[in-house]
């Protein structure tokens, strides 16, 4: 018996029969279908508009360089021995100072436009109800970065002076200069700004089921062994102080990230089991 097609425009296939569709499917448009040198030119415009971005952050954070200034060396200030100052030797030093502070101030206020810009640039390999997760996205990224910053400035960076500032008796002056305690700075801060993403990344991972609550609780010893070996390359400097400040924060967030995955898949844990 031949099937005829049914008339009008019905949600079905051509013969009446509803075709299966992936949950996932990827929505058909040109984006997906980019050449290598598209796939450049979007990144180069990507790269332009987060530096444009990045450019008017600097601006506008200029105006208010000195109690930026003034915020971040608090921490240090408020563990140096009495009469101590920080110091600088070259001449330049301070003003070289002063445009980094502004830089790096300027690229944490254009940090949300940049997550968005870096999200837009993968946006087009991804499926359809994965697209929808651009705000969260931005969202999430630029929560976590500026938890890992707040982290580093009110517990971290300032635990790491005290102690460097202990060693200081009548024989040994602790007088730090500033470069050295800014770059010092700077790099925690980006560290555990990049640590804080854990939560974040394991979040959009379990949401794309690529991972469960149930994989990460049962490799929780390699996670530590990694962790620790991470801490060890990633932080700042070599001694064993650091890398405990670098590590018993991602030891932390990677057991948060394991209830996040099974928040996200309550029921990942059930259909492991046999």
């Amino acid at each position: 018996m031949a099937l005829v097609p049914f008339p009008g425009p019905l949600h079905q296939g051509a013969y009446g029969i509803a075709p299966e569709e992936p949950e996932n499917d990827v929505e058909p448009s040109a984006e997906g279908q980019m050449s290598f040198l598209e796939h450049l030119d979007e990144l180069r415009k990507r790269i332009l508009r987060s530096c444009i971005a990045i450019a008017l952050g600097v601006v506008a954070t200029f105006w208010f360089i000195q109690p930026i200034f003034n915020f971040i060396l608090a921490p240090t200030r408020r563990v140096l021995p009495p009469g101590v100052k920080l110091i600088y030797t070259q001449p330049g030093e301070a003003f070289s100072l002063y445009v980094t502070v502004a830089l790096i101030s300027g690229i944490l206020v254009a940090a949300p436009f940049i997550s968005y810009q870096v999200w837009m640039f993968i946006a087009p390999g991804l499926y359809a109800n994965e697209k929808k997760m651009a705000y969260p996205f931005v969202a999430l990224t630029t929560l976590g970065f500026a938890l890992g910053a707040a982290f580093n400035h009110y517990i971290a960076f300032g635990f790491m002076m005290a102690f460097f500032a202990s060693f200081n008796t009548t024989d040994l002056a602790f007088m730090p200069r500033l470069e050295d305690v800014f770059g010092l700075y700077t790099k925690m801060l980006l560290g555990l700004g990049i640590v804080f993403q854990l939560p974040t990344v394991v979040f959009f991972l379990a949401k794309m089921k690529l991972v469960t609550g149930r994989f990460l609780a049962s490799n929780l010893k390699y996670a530590i062994l990694v962790i620790f070996v991470a801490a060890a390359v990633i932080t700042p400097s070599g001694d064993m102080m650091t890398q405990l400040v670098f590590a018993a924060p991602m030891l932390a967030l990677y057991l948060v990230s394991i209830l996040i995955a099974y928040a996200v898949n309550p029921r990942s844990r059930s259909n492991a089991e046999p």
